[in-house]
């Protein structure tokens, strides 16, 4: 898996998180919001650290590699997963869907500043015409719903935004000093924590209807749509810099499309293939960009 391309490990990473979104609608009305996603963090967290200690992994000897792991699992898992999940309650999702794919561009100016990377100027126009992309594919809805948003909700989806590239960050300094399947089993163990103490303090963890399509719900989030999907994704930051990598998020709400469209009857019109044919432009001009580090 170390050897696989790190293109093909990118893609493989977003069908697994865009296939969350029909999983999570299933049994959204089953568990309060955050003991939902505190579950899935936990059940993805555990199974990987089952593997880690089967395959003799080693754990984080050093300082910094325990500071990048719980950055992750705080920024990307504890606040990406609650920032979004309360934003979806104030935010219409055509918006929810532009503010959260700025995560791509919001990366590469922090790994440009943290990090030293440089893009270069087919990079960031891959970024930018990726993220125009969206735009065209989530605008009917935002026009169709122009009042379906709130300051708070708007900060909720930009909070969770935040935290998912500053994870990145973190996932990128991380490469392979720590095994992947350690290092991303301890960060959803961190965030399943800082999301279980936020379930406990706004919701009633207790209020669970564990019904089939809950459990299968649940096992198929936190197995392949979490614990796989991290465990790739730490191998492709390895591999990759965070700009390149990140430009691949643009593709997550295009399968989300087609599977809305094959699966649930959902419509798609010209102008959404139009703006999915513009991000597809954006991730290969992002993807192949030359990025160097200072």
């Amino acid at each position: 898996m170390l050897r696989a391309k790190p293109r093909f490990l990118a893609i493989t990473v977003m069908v697994l998180w865009a296939s969350c979104y029909p999983l999570i609608a299933l049994a959204l009305n089953d568990a309060p919001h955050l003991t939902f996603a505190a579950l899935r963090a936990f059940l993805g967290g555990a199974t990987l650290m089952l593997i880690a200690m089967a395959t003799g992994a080693d754990w984080p000897k050093r300082a910094a590699e325990w500071g990048w792991i719980a950055l992750a699992g705080i920024g990307m898992t504890g606040i990406g997963y609650f920032g979004m999940f309360h934003g979806a309650e104030f935010v219409a999702p055509g918006l929810a869907t532009v503010i959260s794919n700025t995560q791509p561009l919001i990366a590469g100016l922090l790994a440009a500043v943290l990090l030293g990377e440089r893009a270069g100027w087919l990079g960031w126009s891959g970024l930018v015409i990726g993220f125009a992309g969206i735009v065209v594919i989530a605008a009917p809805n935002v026009i169709a719903d122009p009042n379906g948003t709130s300051l708070i909700g708007f900060g909720y989806v930009v909070l969770a935004t935040t935290g998912v590239a500053i994870g990145n960050i973190a996932i990128r300094q991380l490469g392979l000093r720590v095994a992947p399947v350690m290092a991303m089993g301890l960060q959803l163990i961190i965030g399943a924590v800082l999301l279980a103490f936020l379930a406990m303090a706004l919701e009633d963890p207790t209020q669970i209807n564990w019904s089939g399509r809950f459990v299968v719900s649940l096992v198929g989030l936190a197995l392949p749509g979490t614990a796989l999907a991290f465990w790739l994704w730490q191998i492709t930051l390895a591999q990759l810099t965070v700009s390149r990598a990140v430009a691949f998020s643009f593709v997550v709400p295009i399968i989300g499309l087609t599977v809305g469209w094959a699966f649930f009857e959902e419509t798609v019109t010209t102008i959404t293939i139009t703006g999915a044919v513009i991000s597809v432009l954006g991730v290969y001009l992002a993807s192949n960009g030359r990025t160097h580090t200072n």
